[in-house]
């Protein structure tokens, strides 16, 4: 009869760990415990008594299983809780303006790409490199960068004059000041808010076909695009 109840208390801990298990099975297995336990007290021999250590570990190991269960509900609400806020948080940009970290931007055809860039001092000769899905550098152009924030624009002809195709290209810049240093430039991109992927783990902003996780973006405002 101990081995029973041994057998019992060790699948129910098992059975916990296990991704396919119910909290339905568990309390089976409990009710299933405390009638044979139950039962062997009824019928022990007064001359050997069971082991009260041995099935007090047992009751002990079957009150963790659920209490792991139940903070496994309560965590399960929680992300529940949390995914559904976030969702209703990014849907809340559709058709705002946004400006996110990142480096890639989208060309429409016969338009520009526009970034802007944020120099962290002056720089006197800054090499902007324009790489389109696969990586390929297809334009470069030298300017100079103010400390700060401006914006760069990107007219979508390539190097040897003819017009990219639209899709979403990505911006390097390589920055020295007048002695040569190296100069820091960060990156971000602009756009309105088309819809909202919700179907991953976490949110995606599209902004075309330009896709801008929630938690790279820097400011929001108002649409300027006129209805």
């Amino acid at each position: 009869m101990t081995s029973g109840i041994s057998s019992l208390a060790n699948t129910a801990a098992t059975k916990t760990s296990s991704t396919g298990t119910s909290a339905q099975e568990i309390a089976g297995n409990f009710t299933q415990f405390l009638t044979l336990l139950t039962t062997q007290l009824k019928n022990q021999n007064p001359l050997d008594p069971m082991d009260t250590n041995q099935f007090t570990q047992q009751l002990v190991q079957f009150a963790g299983v659920e209490q792991q269960l139940k903070t496994n509900d309560r965590l399960d609400n929680i992300l529940t809780s949390s995914k559904a806020a976030s969702s209703a948080t990014a849907t809340s940009y559709i058709g705002k303006s946004i400006t996110a970290d990142g480096s890639a931007a989208d060309l429409t055809s016969g338009g520009s790409a526009n970034w802007n860039l944020n120099a962290s001092r002056a720089a006197s000769k800054a090499v902007v490199s324009i790489l389109d899905s696969k990586s390929n550098v297809v334009g470069t152009q030298t300017i100079a960068l103010t400390a700060g924030s401006q914006t760069f624009t990107w007219n979508g002809r390539t190097a040897s004059g003819i017009s990219a195709p639209a899709g979403t290209y990505t911006i390097k810049v390589a920055a020295q000041d007048a002695t040569g240093a190296s100069v820091t430039v960060d990156t971000s991109t602009s756009g309105t808010v088309d819809e909202v992927d919700l179907s991953g783990s976490t949110p995606v902003l599209l902004i075309g076909k330009q896709r801008v996780p929630l938690s790279s973006v820097q400011t929001v405002g108002l649409s300027t695009t006129a209805g």
